[in-house]
């Protein structure tokens, strides 16, 4: 463990001029999904939601500007940024030389879906994900770190709206991405951020997510984590069937469904967006009994 010097009050203030200086003009890349948050009360949100305190190790998606970075600094014990646009790192590397020196700040130029945590001594549950994600990787990041090995203990992350409105079922129905979200932690939709408080605007409003309690402890082993995702798949594979019918996929006889949804009191006429996360386990628990 990493000791923090105590910062004076005349550092901290120093720092915080620093960090409000004038970026150059860097205009951000529609290929790498750039959009640049600018609301104060978001980014406040974002660390308030992280719980941030002196003792955590932040990991940093796309850092862009260092909007988020400059919160986090000020913050937590340390901050591993990741940004794949070299042209961004480069500033960000001046912006920040102190905070690099000293250590409290990593900056890696790279693509996150490429980079492994635990070469940077992460373990699982030992650092928390807060950051502004583009949009076109949300679904790919959900996955390599929900269901890595080396877990974060939470994740704050800035989506789309109708991204997070999906992963909490804020209609009440559910969805592959929300049950796969919901089988490692606890979604909580946070805050919604409009499209204005971008630059450059982007066509939707976004949503601060939060995910706590990050872990496996819903799977036994590895086979019975994929036995579950392999039955919500099929579970969702056609949607206008009934979830008995798509079922059958999995090699599994009507008469043994009928039973399973009787024992687990589940109406045979219901679809799978109507099953909540905890019979789903159950589902696929007793399908794997009977196949």
């Amino acid at each position: 463990m990493f000791h923090k010097e105590k910062k004076s009050f005349e550092t901290k203030k120093f720092h915080k001029e620093k960090f409000h200086t004038e970026a150059p003009i860097l205009r951000a890349k529609k290929s790498l999904g750039q959009n640049f948050l600018k609301s104060e009360p978001a980014l406040n949100k974002m660390g308030e939601a992280g719980e941030v305190g002196d003792t955590d190790t932040i990991l940093e998606i796309g850092p862009g500007k260092g909007a988020l970075t400059t919160k986090l600094l000020l913050k937590a014990h340390k901050v591993i940024a990741i940004e794949k646009d070299r042209e961004l790192f480069e500033f960000l590397k001046e912006k920040y030389s102190v905070e690099i020196d000293s250590g409290s700040l990593m900056l890696i130029n790279g693509d996150i879906l490429e980079i492994e945590v635990k070469d940077f001594g992460l373990k699982s549950g030992q650092y928390k994900i807060i950051a502004n994600i583009p949009y076109n990787i949300t679904g790919a990041i959900f996955k390599k770190f929900l269901s890595s090995p080396d877990q974060p203990k939470t994740m704050i992350l800035l989506v789309q709206k109708e991204v997070a409105e999906r992963i909490v079922a804020r209609d009440g129905k559910e969805s592959i991405l929300s049950l796969s979200v919901k089988a490692y932690g606890t979604p909580k939709y946070t805050m919604k951020v409009a499209k204005r408080f971008f630059s450059p605007s982007p066509k939707v409003d976004s949503a601060i997510i939060s995910i706590t309690g990050i872990s496996k402890s819903n799977f036994r082993n590895e086979i019975e984590e994929k036995n579950f995702f392999d039955v919500i798949k099929s579970g969702f594979a056609h949607k206008r069937k009934v979830l008995r019918k798509n079922l059958e996929s999995l090699d599994i006889s009507p008469s043994q469904i009928e039973s399973i949804f009787k024992n687990l009191n589940i109406d045979s006429k219901s679809r799978a967006e109507d099953i909540k996360f905890e019979k789903w386990l159950e589902i696929s628990r007793n399908i794997f009994i009977n196949i």
